[in-house]
């Protein structure tokens, strides 16, 4: 058994210390965002933040989990309400801007890489709060364990959803 820390919440996972997290997530703690897509980190439909930074939850073992913030998708809200310092009342109606963005933007077509996407956008953002395209396109591409893939496509849209996020940022999350 260990304890990891998720989406702000410290809880308790059955699986041995060397099953991937994303079976811990979406089987132990019913997390459906991140999606089982390749099983070899090629896809990134299964990414999470762990500390901060993105990883593919499908190789990624609970034991590399010990001691650090899980955050998927459900999380970012919190993660945003605690970046701006929101009361708890204000962080229950709080979508993380990226999410907004999303929306905003109708960004998924099928919606399955979608949420591997919004982390690898959070994660970008939180680091350049104001990329060009071509920072957009390189976090998508080139950084981490392999590209991001859409089936779908909808890569244009995605830029899209990722400058809109920027903005929305930098008003403080609002639209």
């Amino acid at each position: 058994m260990a304890t990891i820390t998720v989406n702000g919440n410290k809880r308790e996972i059955q699986s041995s210390p060397d099953t991937p997290l994303l079976y811990a997530l979406r089987n132990e703690l019913e997390l459906s965002s991140p999606q089982f897509g390749c099983g070899l980190a090629q896809c990134g439909a299964c990414s999470v933040l762990l500390d901060g930074k993105e990883i593919r939850s499908c190789i990624t073992p609970v034991s590399s989990a010990a001691g650090k913030e899980v955050t998927t998708l459900e999380g970012l809200p919190a993660r945003w309400a605690k970046q701006k310092n929101l009361s708890a009342a204000q962080a229950e109606k709080t979508l993380h801007p990226v999410q907004e963005a999303w929306i905003e933007e109708q960004t998924p077509l099928c919606g399955f890489c979608q949420s591997g996407m919004m982390i690898k956008a959070t994660e970008l953002l939180e680091k350049t709060p104001d990329p060009s395209v071509a920072e957009i396109k390189a976090a998508f591409t080139t950084s981490g364990a392999s590209a991001h893939l859409c089936r779908c496509g909808s890569y244009f849209a995605i830029v899209e959803a990722v400058q809109f996020a920027s903005r929305l940022m930098a008003k403080g999350g609002t639209k």
